[in-house]
């Protein structure tokens, strides 16, 4: 037996175990996933604990950065601090962050493509991981719009920019701005107030929440038929990668994304029974 998990604090709202079990039996896998409770700091001791059976790990909050302090981090982790998948087995465990690769699949899959001047609403991880993927997709210029600008999260994306070569400014979140696409990293329900503000300017959407869902801001860019990338979206795109480091084989996007909607719907409906 083959198995394979999701690791985070709390887990039990991961959809990835839906996403990765859909993988599995399209590649014709007997393999497992499970969404597996760990707290914070208990990331090492669990990853010790696993047997010769366990192929990796799926690594969400509050454990990202603990991942790269047990591995050998890929070029993506060296640089963002934070990795999201642990490879189990060989010389040692390995870890790499499939969040920049999932934006770049979500707004391609999308079909945004516009990306001269892009502003993304927060400065933490995965701002920073949104911030590597539009410089990888050769951006013009991104704005950090954020509640505090003195923050060490804005210190992160600053350097982080430099060493991109990207240009970067920060403004205060809800400053009026005109830019190709408005990508919001913020928790459920931070950017509400801004909406209409944000979208007035925007060419195209993108928010990294999905339940619940629509959220105020991709409500609002529907409303003015803007394109739209989903949090689901950067969910399945990420682990088109992720499945690839696992089981050496790819699926499509379309794939991941119905066994998402699939699993929402699931669960809406259970709420309402």
């Amino acid at each position: 037996m083959t198995r394979c998990g999701v690791v985070g604090h709390p887990i039990a709202h991961s959809l990835s175990p839906a996403l990765h079990r859909a993988a599995f039996a399209a590649l014709g896998l007997d393999w497992t996933f499970e969404a597996v409770d760990v707290p914070d700091g208990g990331l090492p001791g669990f990853v010790a604990g696993l047997d010769e059976t366990w192929r990796g790990l799926a690594v969400t909050m509050p454990l990202k950065a603990a991942a790269v302090a047990i591995a050998t981090p890929d070029p993506a982790c060296r640089r963002l601090g934070v990795g999201n998948t642990l490879l189990l087995g060989g010389s040692g465990p390995r870890v790499f962050n499939t969040d920049v690769s999932g934006f770049v699949h979500a707004l391609a899959y999308r079909r945004i493509d516009e990306l001269a001047d892009v502003v993304v609403l927060g400065a933490g991880a995965t701002a920073r991981a949104a911030l590597m993927a539009l410089g990888n997709l050769g951006a013009g210029a991104v704005t950090a719009q954020v509640r505090d600008a003195d923050s060490q999260r804005v210190a992160g994306w600053l350097r982080l920019a430099d060493d991109l070569g990207l240009p970067t400014r920060v403004e205060l979140l809800g400053t009026p701005h005109v830019a190709d696409l408005v990508i919001s990293t913020l928790p459920r329900g931070a950017a509400d107030a801004y909406a209409e503000t944000l979208v007035d300017g925007a060419g195209a959407v993108m928010d990294v929440s999905y339940d619940p869902w629509p959220t105020a801001l991709t409500a609002t860019a529907a409303a003015a038929n803007l394109p739209v990338a989903t949090g689901l979206d950067l969910l399945a795109g990420q682990a088109v990668q992720q499945i690839d480091l696992l089981a050496g084989d790819t699926v499509d996007m379309p794939l991941l994304l119905e066994a998402g909607q699939a699993e929402l719907a699931r669960r809406a409906a259970s709420a309402m029974a």
